[in-house]
């Protein structure tokens, strides 16, 4: 038996291999016990998919075990994103949100995410009590699609719509259309692709195409993965702002007029900055082990409350329900922020950044620089080390019995462990390593103050943990 397990963001296997019809069955089961038992007066879920190959089979696999369950199920027509699944799951009063989406993950994976009634990622409680739930097996007769929806079971929503609605409502889209810059956006072939063509139908637009297989690209937006649309913004001299978002639209990359990429810690800088120092807002910044310092050197410089969780937006989002909180954010590109649903959305972030620089009349670079005038510059680095089970236990097990004193030239001063293992370098200067939550692979993150030095520094890591 496939023991299946939901890692910082979802279940996702390989499809055909652990991602099956009939895995799926279980995990749909064990969603509609956890949701009988605790919204008894309110089987309804949102139900969709994002542009993954079966997608469509695989949510219509969830919908018919649900629906043996008594549950009535909403569902969104065609591909759409997580962020409108989770707008969607608030909007109807659901009591989950589910999209079956990788994310990221190369072309072979699927997935599964449960999304909150309050519109974000589901706290770590529900995923092991719905971890808990799933049967062995399911073997549970499904009625058709056919029928379900004759019975009045099944119903579609235009989730798309909604979400476009939404967006039009809370930003000055005039502003962004009418100023003097040009923006471009790069869908990675997924899930944000209709809805920037319909917000935005007049801007550059690569890779806004049905393309399951990602043309073999793992639709995750860093840079390595980028390197055509940089090249597309570093050529043209007229586009200001390329935006980029991942498979299912909830992780956000950036570019400068020069093509230049800019990360995710910067982002969250610009946001704080923006909210508070412009538009007067407050409230609490949090952000996952693996950012910037620099996002506590600003917000104490603004004198706004700060917290450091662990990695997984699903620690951002249990506070954003609770707490007035400002931004939330964490460096693989996952960003929310107050005045929209407690969930991260490459678009919304996007937009916000759009309207900043639209407001402003400045560019990206000079918005940074106002950032920098606080803080200081700053670079992050981070290699993924797809290694061995054996080496990644062996590595990891001599970070948990600090038998490493430095790095190279480097030497450890100290270490932390909230998530992973943070080494403290001396002069603002860390690195840390952490295994993935979802794939096999060794995360190893860096901060210095240029990217020479940053990469520097991976580089005499690398070292060290492969001898």
């Amino acid at each position: 038996m496939y023991v299946i397990k939901f890692g910082t963001d979802g279940w996702r296997g390989i499809i055909a291999d652990e991602f099956t019809v009939d895995n799926v069955k279980r995990v749909a089961q064990g969603t509609a016990d956890f949701v009988k038992a605790n919204f008894a007066n309110n089987l309804n879920v949102v139900l969709g998919h994002d542009c993954r190959f079966a997608g469509e089979l695989f949510a219509e696999t969830t919908a018919k075990v649900l629906c043996a369950n008594g549950i009535k199920v909403i569902m969104a027509k065609g591909f759409v994103s997580t962020p409108m699944i989770s707008l969607g799951a608030v909007k109807q009063g659901a009591a989950l949100g589910i999209i079956i989406t990788a994310s990221h993950n190369p072309p072979a994976y699927n997935g599964f995410k449960l999304k909150a009634h309050y519109g974000g990622p589901s706290s770590p409680a529900v995923i092991e009590a719905v971890e808990n739930a799933i049967p062995n097996t399911f073997d549970t007769p499904l009625k058709s699609m056919e029928t379900l929806i004759s019975e009045g079971m099944i119903s579609y929503i235009d989730l798309e719509t909604m979400y476009v609605d939404e967006v039009e409502s809370k930003f000055d889209l005039k502003t962004i259309k009418e100023s003097k810059m040009e923006f471009a956006y790069d869908a990675m072939y997924g899930a944000g692709q209709n809805v920037m063509r319909r917000l935005f139908p007049e801007i550059t637009l690569l890779h806004c195409d049905y393309n399951p297989g990602f043309d073999g690209q793992a639709p995750e937006p860093i840079h390595k993965n980028l390197t055509e649309f940089s090249e597309l913004i570093r050529i043209s001299e007229e586009i200001d702002c390329g935006l980029v978002t991942d498979g299912d639209a909830d992780r956000i990359g950036l570019y400068n007029k020069k093509g230049e990429f800019v990360d995710s810690h910067h982002i969250i800088l610009l946001l704080v900055h923006y909210l508070h120092k412009y538009k007067g807002m407050n409230g609490k910044v949090i952000t996952t082990f693996s950012a910037t310092s620099k996002i506590t050197e600003l917000a104490k410089a603004y004198g706004l409350p700060i917290e450091i969780t662990k990695i997984g937006f699903k620690y951002i989002c249990e506070k954003m329900v609770t707490e007035n909180v400002l931004v939330g954010g964490e460096e693989s590109g996952g960003i929310a922020i107050k005045g929209f649903i407690p969930e991260r959305d490459g678009i919304w972030i996007g937009l916000t950044i759009w309207e900043f620089m639209a407001k402003t009349g400045k560019s990206l670079d000079e918005l940074i620089q106002e950032v920098y005038d606080v803080v200081g510059s700053f670079a992050m680095g981070r290699i993924d080390l797809h290694i061995t089970e054996e080496i990644k236990q062996r590595v990891l097990a001599k970070c948990k019995a600090g038998k490493y004193a430095q790095f190279g030239s480097y030497k450890i001063e100290k270490t932390e462990d909230l998530d992973g293992y943070k080494f403290l370098l001396g002069n603002g200067e860390w690195v840390m390593v952490r295994a993935s939550g979802t794939e096999p692979v060794l995360r190893v993150y860096s901060e210095s103050s240029t990217n020479e030095k940053a990469t520097a520094i991976l580089e005499a890591t690398k070292a060290v943990l492969l001898a």
